[in-house]
């Protein structure tokens, strides 16, 4: 029979002596604690236990040994180290779990576990204390790249410092729900749409940058598909078209009025309505971009809504408007269209003229619209074409670089066309009436 390992007391492990000069193992039985020892080992004593797992023999450590000598029992429940009824309790529980699985996991692992998954949590806890102002920021600085300039930046912000941090900022980023961004949302929804529409759209990436990052668990609360379209009104149904529009039979008497005009701004606009542009490609249009003996026009992608470089075939009257503008150049300005004071026009100037000439209801965009109606109900001229001097995007990538090569010298025709009728006379009255669709 194998040798059993003789059951010692209390005393008589506090008396083992670790004196750092000789390294032992003492067992300390009894036998159902088995393969229990203490290490005596560079002056320190400690718990192991050696046990067979499987066909393997492996020495498990305990931790360190405390006599725990003259303590209450709730002093040595906050002890470190075990003593010796500690430690055969743990060699207990070991065996029977050998036994009755087949494998032990160290009780020193367990603590590393026990460890690891604390500051786990901890670490959860403080990331869904995380507020909405704090990931808003984090969620800015990770998207900067992606955006064209500082202002859509200074845009984003400005429109969530002005309606959502009032009432989200401070709190916990895991806290905000469906009834709080309708509270941010419904005073401003049906009087602000456009407003109101971008800034659920802003909220609803910081909160999915919020999930992705941890912040927050569960669905999102500011989507709008199956959840807000639910509470607020679609936005078609708010606004019709917010750029008021002048009917295309009534643009050659507009436009009569629009020579007579004196200054910068009246040329601007001017030049803008004959190219069907949008007010930013025309106030920071420089002489570079124009090649006069080609009558081409080439807009950086920067300036594009749609972030890709475009060509615009240039009437013979709106090269005549880009001639007149070099001719009177101001020396270290290359704007085409330069503010009184230097500079580029302020993107107010175009509507600034068309109040003063007591249009207050128009705006530089509507003409677009304008053009549009004109080229597609008076003319022959093929969907694609007119849209294309829109600059609109098609959706088919396929069709619309077929189409980018094909269509330029249509649209040579197309747009002197536009001017002729500008210069023309007008046969029938209109009415003011609201631009549908427009970019």
């Amino acid at each position: 029979m194998p040798k059993r390992a003789k059951e010692l007391t209390a005393t008589a492990v506090e008396r083992l002596k670790a004196d750092g000069e000789k390294n032992r193992r003492v067992m300390v039985g009894p036998s159902d604690c088995a393969g229990l020892h203490l290490r005596l080992e560079g002056g320190t004593k400690s718990w192991a236990l050696r046990i067979k797992v499987g066909d393997k023999r492996r020495d498990i450590g305990l931790g360190p040994y405390n006599g725990k000598v003259g303590m209450t029992d709730e002093e040595a429940g906050r002890a470190d180290g075990l003593s010796l009824a500690e430690a055969r309790t743990k060699a207990r529980e070991l065996r029977r779990m050998a036994r009755e699985t087949g494998a032990v996991v160290s009780p020193t692992a367990a603590v590393r576990e026990a460890v690891r998954a604390e500051a786990q949590a901890a670490f959860i806890d403080a990331a869904k204390a995380k507020t909405f102002k704090e990931c808003a920021d984090l969620c800015v600085a990770d998207k900067r790249g992606e955006w064209k300039s500082a202002k859509h930046e200074l845009q984003w912000m400005a429109t969530l410092k002005t309606y959502a941090f009032p009432k989200l900022g401070p709190l916990p980023v895991g806290t905000i729900d469906r009834g709080l961004v309708l509270d941010v949302l419904r005073p401003i929804w049906n009087t602000k749409n456009e407003t109101a529409s971008r800034l659920r759209g802003r909220i609803e990436t910081i909160l999915n940058w919020a999930k992705v990052n941890g912040y927050r668990d569960g669905d999102n609360p500011a989507a709008w598909k199956g959840n807000l379209e639910h509470s607020l009104s679609k936005r078609q149904k708010l606004t019709r078209g917010h750029h008021a529009a002048l009917p295309h039979a009534k643009i050659g008497t507009f436009m009569a009025e629009l020579t007579q005009r004196e200054g910068v701004a009246a040329k601007a606009l001017h030049f803008a309505i004959l190219c069907a542009s949008r007010s930013q490609e025309v106030r920071l249009a420089k002489f570079d971009e124009f090649d006069l003996e080609a009558q081409l026009w080439v807009i950086p992608a920067e300036r594009m809504k749609a972030g890709k470089e475009h060509h615009v075939p240039l009437s013979e009257a709106a090269v005549a408007i880009v001639a007149a503008q070099k001719a009177v150049k101001i020396k270290g300005n290359d704007y085409v269209f330069p503010a009184p004071r230097g500079g580029k026009l302020s993107d107010m100037s175009l509507t600034a003229v068309l109040k003063r000439m007591d249009y207050a209801d128009l705006t530089q965009h509507g003409f677009r619209s304008t053009f549009r109606d004109w080229a597609g109900e008076t003319t022959a001229f093929p969907r694609e074409v007119i849209e294309h001097a829109l600059a609109h995007q098609i959706a088919d990538k396929a069709e619309a670089a077929y189409q980018r090569g094909t269509l330029f010298p249509k649209r040579v025709k197309l747009m002197e066309e536009w001017a002729k009728r500008c210069s023309s006379a007008d046969a029938v009255g209109g009415n003011v009436v609201s631009l549908k669709g427009a970019a």
